[in-house]
């Protein structure tokens, strides 16, 4: 329930804290006193519309700060734990309203959004009035309500799930025709690139392995060569080892004949015949030991080169075809065995589909039923409020095609005034005094199913007096044993029938009006509904017929 109500500098309020209690509350005064201000203070804090005309005059900013007292279990407190607000004691929803129009949310005193405190402001507080029919102005409301009426909680969930399931299925569905399709348009490129990478059959880190092969055998050739052109200089035909051997066979017959002058020449080049030869056997050896193959570089350069060239016309990389030949081949599976597979998916589609439609239908029959008692319910409260003409109409328009996570349901709440008129949707078709009148009907016949914990009334009995507006009084009182029931009024009996009672009072100069809020007890509130009887002069008679209204309707809330 709504516990506290402070409002700072808003239109005529300069500092106002009002503390409510459950039961029935009336906000009585003149016209003109403020009743307006008080309501619209309420709404600014539920996440309506700011509005910098609502600041004071001559002050920067107004401030509306609402407390709620509700249990553990209220749903709007699985929106703050939803929302990582936390919900410990009580809520308190703050609005400050600046004067250039900016406005500012405080949820538990955490900053939120609009969006967020009007979501929970929905969850607390329902507001009904001539004009201002906020709670029941969207037709999805009135699905929720009839729902809530008819205890469809447990079919309502049901109906989702097996929506959520078909939808699933039609969307896994969907998005395997759409890959066949397109494997399908691309089958025979499919195939072509899955045998021309089955051929090469790419390995992971192919590349990188010949990569360093190909340059170790690329150094390795140079080094051959180095090699080679040594042993050619050595042994080639331009060899100086010939000559070499021709000249000392020569010095060698001549040292004979000079005996100790060609020794020396002699043995120098026998040794480096002899260092020629040994650098030879070097490089034979060397030459065996490099066994530099010209055919395997080739051969490792076309394949590096055909792996890179392939995984350019894929534009991915070299290490990456394998994945990409599994993945073609995957979708070449999918493809020859895409018809059977989608029409298994199919199968489970219809399936989920079939599911849906029958928990659908139950949900549509049970509501119709719940329609025609919630119809005699509130026929039942309208002779009282002087709408015994009139007729209440649960409006259901069934499309088993149009499937929603709701239901094929559309529901909404009409209204025939008078008989032999044409009914409508209640928003359209009832006038103000009788829309305030099917509204009270109508949550006295929810009772506490689908309401909030609080409920504003605001002026619902205007233009309707004596037994009309007694009947109006005694559905608050009833509706105030279940939720918390706050009403704007200027019938002395829905005043009588209050727990507590509020009046609202505008005093001031011609310099300064503030508006300001009373809770009346005994003599107070007897004189002030006796104010209402009477109007601008309270007789005596007033003062007795208000002391009836509340000895008659003591112990009443």
């Amino acid at each position: 329930m709504l516990a506290r109500l402070s409002i700072r500098d808003i239109v005529l309020i300069e500092r106002l804290d009002v503390d409510f209690t459950a039961g029935l509350s009336v906000l009585t005064g003149e016209t003109g006193a403020g009743k307006s201000i008080l309501l619209d203070s309420l709404s600014l804090a539920l996440g309506a519309r700011g509005d910098a005309s609502l600041v004071r005059h001559g002050a920067t900013q107004g401030q509306v700060t609402a407390v709620f007292d509700v249990p553990r279990v209220h749903p709007a407190r699985h929106i703050l734990r939803d929302n990582a607000i936390e919900d410990d004691g009580d809520i308190i929803l703050r609005r400050v309203q600046t004067a250039d129009g900016r406005t500012r949310v405080f949820v538990n005193d955490q900053p939120a959004s609009v969006g967020l405190m009007r979501a929970i402001g929905h969850a607390l507080v329902e507001i009904h009035g001539q004009h201002d029919e906020r709670a029941l102005v969207d037709a999805d409301a009135h699905r929720d309500l009839l729902d809530a009426f008819g205890l469809h909680s447990e079919q309502a969930a049901a109906v989702r799930e097996a929506f959520q399931h078909w939808r699933n299925a039609e969307q896994a569905l969907a998005r395997h025709r759409a890959r066949v399709e397109a494997a399908a348009r691309e089958a025979d490129f499919l195939r072509a690139s899955v045998d021309e990478l089955s051929k090469l059959d790419p390995q992971p880190g192919e590349e990188s392995e010949l990569a360093e092969r190909r340059a170790a055998m690329m150094r390795a050739e140079k080094t051959a060569g180095d090699i080679q052109d040594a042993g050619e200089v050595l042994s080639g035909a331009n060899s100086p080892t010939p000559q070499l051997s021709s000249l000392l066979r020569r010095l060698q017959r001549k040292a004979d004949q000079n005996p100790g002058l060609l020794d020396e020449i002699v043995a120098a080049l026998d040794q480096a015949l002899i260092s020629l030869d040994a650098a030879q056997a070097a490089v034979d050896e060397a030459m065996r030991a490099a066994e530099f193959d010209p055919h395997a570089l080739e051969r490792a350069e076309e394949r590096l080169f055909a792996l890179r060239a392939v995984a350019r016309k894929h534009n991915v990389a070299v290490d990456d075809l394998a994945k990409l030949r599994d993945a073609m081949f995957a979708d070449l599976a999918d493809l020859d065995a895409g018809e059977e597979k989608l029409k298994a998916m199919e199968a489970e589609a219809a399936a989920g589909r079939e599911l849906y439609d029958k928990a659908a239908a139950r949900l549509s029959e049970e509501r119709r039923a719940s329609a025609e008692a919630l119809v005699r319910a509130v026929m039942a409260e309208l002779p009282a409020l002087k709408l015994e003409r009139a007729e209440f109409i649960v409006e259901i328009d069934s499309v088993p095609e149009n499937r929603t996570e709701t239901g094929i349901d559309r529901i909404e709440f009409w209204v025939r005034t008078n008989p032999g008129t044409r009914p409508g949707p209640m928003m359209k078709v009832a006038s103000g005094g009788e829309l305030s009148r099917f509204l009270l009907a109508l949550k006295v016949a929810l009772a506490d199913r689908g309401s909030a914990p609080t409920l504003v009334f605001d002026e619902i009995d205007t233009a309707v007096g004596g037994a009309v507006a007694d009947a109006i009084g005694q559905r608050l009182a009833r509706l105030a044993e279940r939720v918390q029931v706050l009403s704007v009024t200027h019938a002395p009996q829905v005043a009588a029938r209050a727990g507590s009672h509020y009046l609202i009072t505008k005093a001031g100069n011609a310099d300064r009006v503030a508006t300001a809020v009373a809770s009346l007890e005994d003599g107070a509130r007897k004189e002030e509904i006796a104010r209402m009887l009477a109007g601008a002069t309270v007789t005596d008679e007033a003062r007795a017929a208000a002391g009836r209204l509340l000895s008659e309707n003591a112990g009443q809330g």
